[in-house]
Parts: structure tokens; sequence; C-alpha cells
């Protein structure tokens, strides 16, 4: 970038809204996981829309590539900077209204998740998204990357949460509908473009999300099932059953027992150790009932011989507990060694017969192979991460593992199912995105064109 367009956005913005300290920058420029270490020449922290849209004015006419980024959470490369501007939204984290008679809350995309769930609570109403980093994963990125989490099963996608949305357009237009109608029916759902775009085509600067009625109970149950085709029946019958499935959660014995080898004060939930466990979570619009309905399911559920053993949480703390666990797997793999992550998805019928096929793949093709598959049952989410059994691998067995990954898609294509269910495709599954969907490429290349012209919107991700 040469010192005219530095200056250029530099002069066009207060002094708050701009760094070019290395201390500052340095925690933007690497990803959460640590693989990926990048560079930016200027860290842009923009206070409002009006300046945001400043900002992409200047980029759209300089042809300055720009990579927005939210809280850095992301998994797929996907926000780490090469050589782009970075703009952060961190100072734009604005609760702009709440309205609990229309079950609606506005906020700016720099808002973390975290804030947005108790401003929610306060009002005494739910925003149901939930995710290991919701300290610090922000609206906008969240939108951006159209985030899951555990509650998908009964509160859908970030996509399904979202009643309207702000973008500054490159060039510096901004499209803004941030009535939260639930009913408007005129024309293209044009929010819907920038929903899981991973900043391709503009940014989004502002959200009105939707807002459900606090559940009046709340049970959380740890059950212990043979295997994925069990759990995937008990999960048919814990939502015929109890009408109040929230989540439905996959746990892998070797995934809690990394969890107690390196995740202080945990323990395994049962009595004694199963292969595999599932985290329930059913809830309530009535008090007490919760807890009635989860000990009923599994009463029929042991009766069917689907359930050898469970435990329902008695508290608050032992409910966090059971939690806790659930989302301490990645931390303790992470502990044991790098792992091939694969975030894919599969029809929930199709569940057991993928991950059996995938856990025989990765076991006949990979020496000293440890497969450690877990995650969401109940919208068909698996997390299938391949890592070695003796401790302390490194980047020779992801690269070892590469091939491997390839052959799980092609897998993951006959079981009709979707290599990223909820990560995105960032940089890091861009050549599988490219050659596996080929129209939907075109097409969506197509809609960038129009919108972005002169590609400066994150030119290296996703599309390419």
């Amino acid at each position: 970038m040469t010192t005219d367009a530095l200056t250029a956005l530099t002069s066009a913005l207060p002094p708050a809204s701009w760094s070019r300290d290395a201390d500052e920058i340095a925690p933007h420029a690497r990803d959460w996981r640590g693989r990926v270490q990048g560079d930016t020449p200027l860290l842009l922290k923009p206070g409002n829309t009006q300046e945001v849209s400043r900002i992409l004015g200047i980029c759209h006419d300089r042809r300055i590539a720009v990579l927005p980024q939210g809280g850095n959470t992301g998994l797929v490369g996907g926000s780490t900077p090469k050589g782009e501007v970075l703009i952060s939204l961190k100072r734009m984290n604005a609760i702009r209204a709440v309205d609990p008679a229309n079950d609606s809350l506005t906020c700016e995309a720099g808002a973390i998740l975290e804030t947005v769930q108790t401003a929610a609570r306060e009002a005494g109403r739910l925003f149901p998204l939930s995710l290991g980093a919701q300290g610090s994963a922000m609206i906008g990125g969240l939108i951006s990357t159209n985030a899951g989490g555990v509650h998908v099963l009964r509160y859908g996608m970030m996509r399904e949460l979202v009643l309207g949305l702000e973008a500054v357009l490159p060039g510096g237009r901004v499209v803004s509908d941030l009535a939260g109608l639930r009913k408007d029916n005129t024309g293209y759902d044009l929010k819907q473009l920038f929903i899981g775009a991973e900043g391709t085509l503009g940014v989004v600067t502002g959200a009105t999300l939707k807002l459900f009625a606090r559940p009046a109970s709340t049970a959380v149950a740890v059950a212990a099932v043979a295997d994925p085709a069990a759990a995937v029946e008990l999960l048919s019958l814990m939502k015929e059953q109890t009408g109040g499935v929230c989540a439905f959660e996959l746990m892998p014995r070797i995934g809690l027992d990394l969890v107690v080898a390196h995740v202080p004060g945990s323990r395994h939930p049962l009595g004694r150790e199963a292969d595999w466990c599932v985290l329930i979570e059913v809830s309530s619009g009535e008090p007490d009932r919760a807890g009635l309905l989860m000990e009923h399911a599994l009463e029929n559920a042991f009766e069917r011989g689907l359930v050898s053993d469970a435990v329902i949480a008695q508290s608050e703390a032992q409910a966090a507990e059971f939690w806790r666990l659930r989302e301490s797997i990645p931390e303790g793999e992470k502990a044991h060694g790098k792992a091939a992550k694969h975030d894919v998805s599969v029809p929930v019928s199709r569940m057991a017969a993928f991950m059996a096929e995938a856990a025989g793949l990765a076991e006949t093709e990979l020496e000293d192979a440890m497969v450690i598959a877990f995650g969401h049952v109940g919208d068909g989410n698996v997390h299938f991460n391949i890592a070695r059994r003796t401790p302390g691998a490194g980047d020779d067995f992801l690269a070892q593992a590469a091939p491997v990954t390839a052959r799980l898609y092609d897998l993951v294509d006959r079981h009709n199912g979707s290599i990223s269910a909820e990560h995105g495709i960032g940089t890091i599954k861009q050549s599988e995105f490219l050659q596996r969907k080929p129209l939907e490429v075109e097409l969506m290349r197509a809609i960038k064109g129009v919108i972005d012209p002169h590609a400066i919107m994150n030119p290296r991700v996703l599309l390419g």
C-alpha cells in the first residue's frame, strides 16, 4: 500500500479510529488457534457507521483490499489479514435498543455475544445463540459466518436469528433495515446475502436480533449410549416425549478422557465410564416441568435399552459442570497434540453410518490414528477430528492427514452432507469448496461482481 493511500485513510479519521502500533496490531494479526500469522499496514477502528462508510469509500476508489474482523475467534483462517487493511469493529459495541414487546434487540456489530445475552436476560428475554467463544465473539462476525453453536436444534443458526441488518457496501453506501419486522414481503431478502458471506460483500455494522421468552425451567442430563446409532434413536425419543429438546451433544469417551487428563477440576460425569455419552438439555415454559419431562423420557429410554446409565443435574452448578465437559473437549484435544479437524454435517439419519465409515477410513489410512468425533447430533453436525494416539503430534501429522481429509470430504458428499457445517470456508477450506461447488461458486462470484466490482472485500477468503 502506498504512503498516499495510508495518508488518505488516516487523515479521514480521528486519531482514536486507527493505529499503526505493532503491539496493538499483533493480537489482530494471528488467528485464534495460533496456526495463521498475518500482517497489516493499518488497523482501522471505526467508532460509527459513518466512519466505516468513509473508509470503504476511500478503499473502493483507491482499490485497497479490506479485511473486516470481529472477535477474531474464527477457525478457518478467514479473519487473519495478509497485507489487507484491517477493520476491527471492536469500538462499535453498543446495544442500541431492546424491544421486549417485539422480542427483538438491536446492537452494533462489535457487541460481544455474552453482552447481548445479558441484555436480553435483563429484559426478561432469551437470545439463544450459545457457543464456546461467547465471551469474545462479536455479533458482526457471528453474522458473517452464520454461526451455529449448541442450540441450533431448537432455535436455528444465526441466519434464523437476524431480523434486520445494517451493512456498508464497497464504495461507502449504507444498506439498512433494522425495523425488526417478521413479515416484509417486498422482494429479495437482501440481508441474507451478508449472512455467511464472510465479509466478502461489505461490512456488517449493526443488526436487529430475534429474542425469545425465557424458559421457566431447564433440565440438563448426561446419558450413556452404546454408539452413535443409539444416540440418534434416543434423540427421536427425547423430542417426541419432551417437546422441548434444546441441545443434544455427542461426547466420546476418548474426548472426555482428554478433558479429564488436561483440564483441571474435570471428572467423568457418570459413575462408570462409557464409550459414548450424550448431553441433553430440555426446557419448558412451566416451572419444574423440564425436570419431570427429562426424567420420564429417560425412564422410557432405559426400558427400551437405549440408555445404560444417566444422571440429571441437580443444580445449575452441576448443569454448568456438564456443559463445561462438553465445551472443554477442544481444549483437551489441543493439549494432547495437533489434530486434523473437520467441521462437517450430514442428515441426522445418516450420522451414525457416516461416522462409522469415516472412522474406518482414518484408522486404515493413518498409522496410530485416534478419532475424536463429537458435536451436535441434533442438527447433524459432527466435529470429526483425527489425532495421534501418541501425544505431541505436530504439523507433520497434519501433512500426513491431508489426503485423508480429501477422501473424508468425498464421503461427506456421498452422504449428502456439507464440508462446512458452522465454521465457514475462510482460506483453509477454500480449495475443497471451489472444487466441489462449481455452479454455486459461479453464482456467488456473479453476485460479488455486482456489489464489489473491484474485489476489495476480503479478496482471499471464500471465493478466492
